[in-house]
């Protein structure tokens, strides 16, 4: 038999693991957003339609305390045959940085 102890703490843990998933998702609604925008602005196609998470990190917001980053990264063409990548780095819900593989002169 489990004690209640033991029943609250997995409760806790589950709750918890919800609501991370939860926030990476929205996370990840944004980062593709962003990434969309960019390709847009930059009139480059954005390829595959998605951005794919790269890693985690920790940085300081405004205030200076310590904060969750994300890096999503995604490809792109400039030209229809070479595929480029780019990113998106957020800072919670907020856009920390977003850029675009150095374009070459041929």
């Amino acid at each position: 038999m489990w004690s209640p102890w033991t029943i609250l703490v997995l409760l806790i843990l589950v709750v918890m693991a919800a609501l991370l998933w939860h926030r990476n998702l929205a996370c990840r609604e944004l980062a593709n957003r962003v990434a969309g925008t960019t390709c847009g602005r930059a009139q480059v196609q954005l390829l595959d339609g998605t951005v794919a998470f790269a890693r985690y990190g920790v940085g300081r917001d405004t205030h200076g305390r310590w904060t969750l980053l994300r890096t999503y990264v995604f490809d792109y063409t400039d030209n229809g045959v070479d595929r480029r990548q780019g990113f998106v780095v957020l800072r919670g819900l907020d856009l920390e940085a977003v850029g675009l593989a150095p374009t070459t002169i041929h």
